[in-house]
């Protein structure tokens, strides 16, 4: 599916609604998210932008199941998370996400193949390990250790992995924020081919104002809110990234 159609979707993934999470209670009780509404359309890729102590970190989170919030709803496909038990959170995150952080957690004595095989026992309709890795290039590096492997092969180990579950939804936290800029690219890559041939809804957080131009749509956060959301028209490719 082209990206043009892809922009046409009209259905929300998320619809989250008036989220707060508070951390702590009284005087020292730390607002990190005051009152975000946001919808998430399927199948895009989005960028999520902002400073550090934006809350974009915990509305990933919230979203991805990791943490609850104080206040407001987080709807996804209709079931509300927020009102989520444990066990249906756990449910959710096993069925639906791929996560992919800033540093792989790779397991080190496990080979590239093996690293991804361990999401494939728990998913209902995995794909093979093998084909998870050629989606982002590294079919000749399956048989290789996380220490034989660079910086940025380990981060697309790590998406494969993600990937394998064939997830509704990729969560990625600063997924090149520890690469170089050629490195990166090819990550991001990745990432772009993922949200292709899968179909995944794609959020990425970056400080990298750049990166957003790849996006469908771009979501800016500042002081635990929304203070800007736009569509791409025309997205670039990562190689044309300026970092």
């Amino acid at each position: 599916m082209s990206r043009n159609v892809r922009e046409k979707e009209t259905q929300a993934c998320f619809d989250i609604r008036g989220l707060r999470r508070v951390y702590g209670k009284g005087p020292a009780a730390v607002e990190a998210l005051r009152g975000v509404d946001l919808k998430i359309p399927e199948r895009e890729l989005i960028v999520i932008l902002g400073p550090s102590g934006s809350g974009k970190s915990t509305f990933l989170n919230i979203v991805g199941g990791l943490d609850k919030a104080t206040a407001g709803e987080v709807l996804f496909r209709g079931l509300d998370l927020s009102k989520a038990s444990s066990t249906e959170l756990t449910e959710y995150r096993r069925r639906n996400v791929g996560f992919v952080f800033q540093f792989y957690n790779l397991m080190p004595s496990l080979t590239a193949w093996e690293n991804v095989a361990l999401i494939t026992e728990i998913a209902d309709a995995p794909l093979a390990p093998e084909d998870a890795l050629a989606l982002v290039g590294l079919s000749d590096r399956m048989d290789h250790f996380p220490a034989q492997l660079s910086g940025g092969e380990q981060q697309r180990v790590a998406i494969a992995r993600a990937v394998a579950k064939q997830p509704t939804v990729m969560l990625c936290d600063e997924p090149t924020g520890a690469l170089d800029s050629a490195t990166g690219v090819k990550v991001l890559e990745a990432l772009l081919d993922v949200n292709r041939s899968i179909g995944a809804t794609t959020l990425i957080i970056t400080h990298n104002a750049g990166v957003a131009e790849i996006a469908d749509r771009v979501v800016v956060f500042a002081d635990g809110k929304v203070r800007e959301t736009r569509v791409n028209q025309a997205p670039i490719n990562p190689r044309d990234v300026t970092w």
